[in-house]
């Protein structure tokens, strides 16, 4: 059951679901002005510093992101009932596949947390969303892309490792044609069509023709 419909049931029944939130800050400033802003709102329980393990939502705000702030978040993230944002004044890219890595579901820049985009962070929390600005968002599939070509090819290669002719020769020897047939339908010789077959299974570091057919399948290059 999502938190929206357990929070309509609740409250049909006369008792509001509410979501209980812990706040860790690095000075009493920045906790002060998140709580001001969450106290007002009836589906927020605040929770002091004895109750904080039990939290759906953890909210850590910070300057920028540290060490320290990096250990209070593997630290939560330890802790399977709470879900956490980070509201954060300034933010390095460099720092997002580490916050990702820690647990952090959702991040608000701190200059843009008023009343309604912490309630929203927090409700997206606790119906187990994610929340980024966009610009983060975008920098993070970026990441994530060149992740998944490095674990594609860890020789640092890309999916355009092979020329246009190498991947039709591929293929062709996918679909069991011999060297004479290749070069018969593509109109090469048959030392061109061995000599290009060979320069694909050393430089990619492949065993035999097989090996490199299903090396291409595998990452998509043909």
């Amino acid at each position: 059951m999502s938190l929206s419909t357990a929070a309509h049931q609740a409250g049909t029944a006369g008792r509001p679901y509410r979501v209980s939130v812990a706040v860790y800050a690095q000075d009493l400033v920045l906790r002060v002005g998140v709580v001001h802003q969450l106290r007002q709102r009836p589906e927020v329980e605040l929770l002091d510093d004895t109750d904080a393990e039990r939290a759906h939502a953890s909210l850590v705000v910070v300057d920028s992101v540290d060490d320290e702030v990096i250990t209070l978040l593997q630290r939560l993230q330890r802790n399977r009932a709470t879900r956490t944002g980070l509201v954060v004044g300034s933010f390095e890219s460099a720092a997002l596949q580490r916050v990702i890595e820690c647990g952090v579901a959702a991040v608000l820049r701190r200059a843009e947390a008023d009343e309604d985009r912490l309630l929203h962070l927090v409700l997206a929390l606790a119906n187990g969303e994610g929340v980024l600005p966009g610009d983060l968002l975008g920098k993070l599939l970026s990441h994530v892309g060149s992740l998944q070509r490095a674990a594609l090819d860890p020789h640092g290669l890309t999916l355009s490792t092979l020329t246009a002719r190498e991947a039709d020769m591929l293929r062709l020897v996918a679909d069991g044609f011999d060297t004479a047939e290749i070069a018969q339908k593509t109109s090469y010789s048959e030392r061109t069509v061995k000599n290009v077959l060979h320069e694909i299974t050393t430089r990619l570091q492949l065993r035999n023709r097989a090996h490199a057919v299903g090396y291409a399948l595998r990452n998509g290059l043909i």
